[in-house]
């Protein structure tokens, strides 16, 4: 992640497009590579989504980098580690869902 918000800010800077990334708009473009994703397995059926050919495959890495960066170009704008906001969640949601001994 320390590797990856500066390369984010070098490549927007190069291209001036820091005046189009407003949070409202990086959430937006967030919620747009997100539907390219689900729009991947939108008619699999379950077990089919588990098992996917090479250009699939390829295809959902693509959707996942975009995903990560709009995520991590608005995670960025709140100075936010999508990492460890993830980590955070994941103490809060242990303790609102335990394990059922």
């Amino acid at each position: 992640m320390k590797k990856l918000q500066p390369k984010l800010v070098k490549f927007v800077s190069e291209r001036n497009w820091e005046q189009f990334h407003s949070p409202k708009n990086l959430a937006m473009a967030l919620s747009v590579e997100t539907a390219e994703l689900v729009e991947i397995f939108q008619w699999m059926e379950g077990a089919e989504s588990r098992s996917v050919d090479a250009a699939t495959r390829k295809h959902i890495e693509e959707e996942v980098g975009d995903v990560m960066i709009y995520l991590t170009m608005l995670a960025s704008k709140f100075d936010i580690n999508p990492i460890e906001a993830a980590h955070k969640k994941m103490k809060l949601n242990a303790k609102k869902y335990p394990v059922n001994p």
